[in-house]
């Protein structure tokens, strides 16, 4: 009797080795699995609590700034994420049109504008810059099968389309003979890229960025393409309401480290280089 109970109490004990060794192997394997998703997981940095900040952006921008159900994503986005977490705030969204960029902030509507903004003598008189945090160039989308456009200069008697209220369509205005261009201005960049492609204009214009990002998408890959001659420079800022010079500072201290970390260039690769466009070496922040 004695020896069965000293045998069962061994076989117990092994047993008890058995377990505590694999739920040893669970636990390593968890912390190994925990180590691997923080080497993975985002670089934007995590707000510290539960107040928000209102930023207008763009919703119908591939690559940029697109809303998709109730989802945002595009390097405008990231951008504007990072900015949030910096700040310590959560980012809450406003859909924001292009012509109403200036009004969204002078209104108290939004806090901050992330909206391909760029930065222009003009709205300086209105509103407040941080950054740069992107440097693009204004050029021309077209139909893939179209050779007769190369340059502005060719939009002899064709129909343009732009966005009201964006620099692209005042640089045309101002800068190309308008009887000899048909300036068609609507109030999406999504409305202009369906026209072009029915047939029912000739070209778009805004930012190289946007028009690459349009171009890439599935709907329009092998029916559209960026002509790839920019004639501008489209310096984007993030805008904030005039004379909050103290929310400019933080903004633009956010921004400085967006790129030094390098989470400048990873939101780029991601959401952008996949269209095809050239990364181009980061701006340089205002002090």
């Amino acid at each position: 009797m004695t020896t069965m109970t000293t045998a069962a109490g061994r076989g117990v004990a092994r047993r008890r080795v058995t377990i505590l060794l694999a739920a040893g192997v669970l636990l390593g394997t968890a912390a190994a699995c925990s180590s691997s998703s923080a080497k993975t997981s985002s670089t934007t940095p995590a707000p510290s609590g539960t107040a928000t900040i209102k930023i207008g952006i763009a919703t119908d921008e591939p690559g940029v700034s697109l809303k998709s159900g109730g989802t945002y994503s595009g390097f405008d986005i990231e951008t504007a994420k990072y900015v949030a977490g910096k700040l310590g705030l959560n980012p809450e969204w406003v859909p924001v049109a292009q012509a109403d960029r200036v009004s969204a902030l002078e209104s108290g509507e939004v806090q901050l504008v992330v909206a391909t903004f760029s930065i222009t003598d003009e709205r300086k008189q209105k509103v407040d810059f941080a950054g740069p945090y992107f440097v693009a160039h204004q050029d021309l989308l077209i139909r893939r099968n179209d050779e007769s456009i190369t340059r502005p200069e060719q939009l002899d008697g064709r129909i343009l389309c732009s966005v009201t209220g964006t620099t692209s369509a005042a640089y045309i205005q101002q800068h190309y003979d308008k009887a000899t261009i048909t300036l068609r201005e609507v109030p999406s960049f999504s409305e202009c890229v369906r026209d072009l492609a029915n047939g029912d204009v000739d070209a778009v214009t805004t930012d190289d960025l946007i028009l690459a990002g349009f171009a890439a998408t599935p709907e329009y890959k092998g029916i559209l393409k960026v002509v790839g001659r920019g004639f501008t420079d489209e310096t984007y800022g993030i805008g904030v309401k005039k004379g909050d010079t103290a929310l400019v500072g933080k903004v633009n201290a956010a921004l400085k480290d967006y790129i030094s970390s390098g989470a400048w260039k990873k939101a780029l690769d991601a959401t952008v280089a996949p269209s095809g466009y050239t990364i181009p070496a980061p701006p340089t922040v205002a002090s």
